[in-house]
């Protein structure tokens, strides 16, 4: 290897190789339940603070509280969702590489109990939100029907399941501007529904180049998907999608005046490309929680991104 040249990303681990090698351990069926509620992807019900933070409100206590009181609701019902996934793909994830050591399809957590814990969680979800208000609880009952749709019938559908994940995103976003009542520029949606079918192109990408010229073991649809038409959408959303964030910065009514926002364009630019250097380069991505938690430049650049637009919008310095 090359000096300068960089080293190359180890593959992602599978996630649930733990409790697949040893269910027989002290406190594995504990651990196996919490593989299963997937706490990796609560990282995406954090657009749920985007609303507050966007609107303004974010040293707003009350505000705050009822925010994080929708987090919580969303990762239950986030959750609960996954089990359904789980408990309905089961045949299918003991023919994946990684995804035959999810809980349920390694035989660690059976679905009775995984189902049990679906419907507690899913009620526990509804009930925090309906302590909100009838209008998120309208919110997270989208989220389900999306949810439900996609598990059911629109991940085998070809490119409605892209829009699909996307909206699931979207969904999130909406909510978090429906938990604390306030109207979010239009432009806050159109980002992230653009940046999400990034992502959501970047994990069909992932998958297809997975399985291996086989992606009937996988999933039906996935032999729908060509790599080079995949790199052709993953190029245009992304496209897009940077467009769309730059002029957001100079025409969303809630910016500074004197666009200071337009600072964090190249932050979202060098996020973005990394992100496509790791789908189309080194072809990771089917699950995004973790390359964000594994990639140290992927995830220094949306810090860097959150605590530049964080302060850009409260500070006075940047106000005028």
């Amino acid at each position: 290897m090359t000096r300068g040249e960089e080293q190359p990303l180890q593959p992602l681990p599978p996630a649930y190789a733990p409790a697949a090698e040893a269910p027989a351990r002290a406190g594995a069926p504990i651990r196996a339940i919490v593989r299963e509620l997937r706490p990796k992807q609560w990282i995406k019900n954090g657009l749920l603070f985007f609303g507050i933070v966007y609107a303004l409100e974010l040293f707003n206590v009350p505000l705050l509280a009822r925010a994080a009181t929708g987090f919580v609701a969303f990762c239950c019902i986030s959750s609960a969702g996954y089990i359904l996934n789980d408990l309905r793909d089961a045949e299918l994830d003991r023919k994946h590489p990684t995804k035959r050591y999810r809980p349920i399809a390694a035989g660690v957590l059976s679905p009775g109990l995984a189902f049990a814990i679906g419907a507690v969680l899913l009620a526990g979800g509804f009930a925090i939100a309906a302590t909100i208000g009838t209008g998120f609880s309208l919110v997270c009952l989208a989220y389900v029907a999306i949810t439900v749709s996609y598990s059911l019938w629109l991940k085998h559908v070809v490119l409605l399941d892209i829009f699909a994940i996307a909206a699931g995103f979207v969904i999130r976003a909406i909510a978090g501007a429906t938990v604390i009542d306030v109207p979010i520029s239009p432009w806050l949606y159109l980002c992230t529904l653009l940046g999400s079918l990034v992502i959501a192109l970047g994990k069909r990408r992932s998958e297809v180049n997975d399985a291996g010229g086989s992606p009937l073991s996988a999933r039906p649809a996935l032999e729908q998907y060509p790599l080079a038409f995949l790199d052709l959408l993953v190029v245009m959303a992304a496209t897009a999608s940077v467009m769309a964030y730059s002029l957001y910065t100079f025409f969303a009514e809630n910016m500074p005046r004197n666009h200071a926002m337009m600072l964090t364009i190249p932050v979202v630019l060098y996020g973005v490309f990394r992100y496509l250097y790791l789908v189309q380069v080194r072809g990771i991505g089917e699950s995004p929680e973790e390359v964000l938690l594994t990639d140290r430049s992927l995830a220094g650049a949306v810090a860097i991104f959150l605590l530049f637009s964080a302060a850009i919008l409260y500070l006075p310095l940047f106000s005028g």
